[in-house]
């Protein structure tokens, strides 16, 4: 009786080892993936920074210049609806102004292209 105790719990316990042995080369040999989180951005694409643009010659109903963020890049056109609902166009720069901020520069002081 005790030698089929023995015999049974050597078994057991050599079979739990065997896939324990299993299971950890699986883990070691299989291929490496990199975890990303939710939202995170891929390595394929590159992250735009958000910067802060002031829109020249525009002014917010309390006559403050206006600053708009944006993460689009330079020479973007943005379409901004002034205190009297007037709709005005501007184009993000790189150019950097002395507060750090952006310039946007308003398109309507540029003649259209191929009128002149």
């Amino acid at each position: 009786m005790l030698t089929d105790v023995l015999t049974g719990w050597t078994a057991e316990t050599l079979g739990g080892l065997t896939l324990l042995a299993g299971a950890a080369a699986w883990g070691w040999l299989r291929p490496r993936r990199t975890q990303t989180t939710p939202g995170a951005t891929p390595a394929t694409e590159t992250a735009r920074l958000v910067r802060t643009y002031t829109l020249l010659g525009a002014r917010a109903a309390d006559g403050q210049p206006v600053h708009w963020p944006s993460s689009r890049p330079a020479g973007v056109r943005i379409t901004w609806t002034g205190p009297a609902g007037k709709r005005e166009q501007f184009e993000l720069t790189d150019a950097v102004l002395a507060d750090g901020t952006y310039a946007a520069e308003p398109v309507s002081v540029y003649p259209k292209r191929g009128a002149v």
